[in-house]
């Protein structure tokens, strides 16, 4: 008798070996449901499913009592390498996990490719557990471009979490390999942008406004995604600063040099930031921040993954509380369900504040107040200064307004 969960790995190395989908290797005969517990090994197939399987794979049925070849993580990188979709890079997961071989630039570029994978679909703990192990195996190869790589997408990673004091050290490791080996402008380019990130996040302003303003000279000239995404750095930190106005210049001309056919996505990502930023803004710019939602959801319609899903449905919950449509702010945060967010530990927080203001408006105040009270600490102890801040002043104030609801009622 064929076993499991050995035969089920067998079953979608031959799959992916041919380009087949579950779909299309099921057939009207079984369901993808089915075929995908087979080969997840939850179930055992019967004969007359081997037989049909066997038959649209085009092998003998001895196919299956051959061991899955996982050994090669050389043919798994081929086939994740050149498969459309994530199937391929779903069998390297699976191989990476059985090899022993010592190999480890083959190790670090698959590791490379799975946390791209978890980062799209907003895994967060799987990519970080991934980029800790590329970050040892760039250690052990000592290549100053791998360890820049690694290194800044860890820290990236890491801040993404709000662990700051730890993407800090990371980040700054990461720029001053870059700079003492003399690397390319991309690896520059890369750990400033993380750099930048990590220090506004932390709140140390002074020293993101310097390496923004470096990274803006360093990519001057450039209209790529790099460019682009230097300019939203700069944006970020003059927002941040208080600088409003020169932050949505700098923002503007990331969108207006971005084509969308060099990278629709971050076309996409830069709209939704700037929608971010008007929304933001002193009073909220709300037509501007619509008009930039609705060009990223008509993008993301296309090129839409679950993390930029939420963050546009995020975006959308904050609208509506800024066009006073409280109701509708409501419903769509009731969308957003706690246990499944894939946002970063920021947007987390800033989507947790206006739950407690709602709270406030739908009168429970007392549960309002409190999440408010436990946000502000929880902000500190993360060390975001900045976000701590902000939602003290949001606490001061409602407790004003609600003294003050309670005097009018009295008088």
């Amino acid at each position: 008798m064929l076993e499991q969960p050995t035969f089920g790995r067998r079953l979608k190395e031959l799959r992916v070996e041919r380009g087949l989908s579950q779909a299309a290797l099921a057939g009207g005969e079984i369901s993808t449901g089915y075929l995908s517990r087979l080969e997840s090994g939850a179930r055992q197939p019967t004969e007359r499913v081997v037989t049909y399987l066997a038959q649209v794979l085009g092998v003998d049925r001895s196919a299956f009592d051959t061991p899955p070849s996982g050994g090669s993580l050389a043919q798994a990188l081929s086939i994740a390498t050149s498969t459309d979709g994530d199937e391929g890079i779903e069998n390297l997961i699976a191989v990476l996990g059985q090899v022993r071989e010592e190999a480890p630039f083959l190790r670090w570029q698959a590791l490379w490719l799975i946390s791209r994978y978890w980062q799209r679909r907003g895994r967060r703990d799987e990519e970080q557990a991934c980029l800790e192990k590329l970050a040892r195996v760039a250690d052990e190869l000592a290549l100053p471009e791998l360890q820049c790589r690694a290194g800044s997408q860890l820290a990236r990673s890491l801040r993404s979490t709000g662990e700051v004091t730890r993407a800090l050290g990371i980040a700054v490791n990461a720029y001053q390999l870059a700079k003492g080996a003399g690397l390319s402008v991309t690896d520059t380019g890369g750990a400033l942008l993380t750099l930048v990130s990590v220090e506004a996040e932390a709140g140390r302003l002074p020293d993101a406004r310097a390496h923004v303003d470096e990274l803006v000279q360093l990519v001057e000239g450039r209209s790529d995604p790099l460019a682009a995404e230097a300019l939203w750095s700069a944006a970020t930190v003059r927002f941040r600063q208080g600088d409003h106005e020169v932050a949505r210049n700098y923002l503007e001309r990331a969108m207006k040099e971005l084509d969308s056919s060099v990278d629709l996505t971050l076309w996409a990502r830069l709209r939704l930031a700037a929608a971010s930023l008007h929304l933001q803004s002193a009073p909220p710019q709300t037509e501007r921040g619509r008009a930039c939602l609705d060009e990223a959801a008509s993008a993301l319609a296309l090129v839409g993954t679950p993390v930029l899903r939420q963050e546009l449905l995020t975006l959308q919950t904050h609208l509506a509380f800024e066009e006073g449509r409280y109701a509708d702010a409501r419903a769509l945060h009731d969308q957003l369900h706690s246990d499944e967010l894939r946002l970063t530990y920021r947007d987390q927080v800033r989507l947790h504040i206006l739950d407690a203001r709602l709270m406030l408006l739908e009168g429970r105040e007392a549960e309002g107040i409190q999440r408010l009270k436990e946000l502000g600490e929880q902000a500190r102890q993360q060390s975001n200064i900045d976000l701590a801040a902000e939602i003290w002043r949001i606490l001061a104030e409602s407790l004003e307004d609600a003294g003050r609801a309670r005097n009018n009622a009295g008088s």
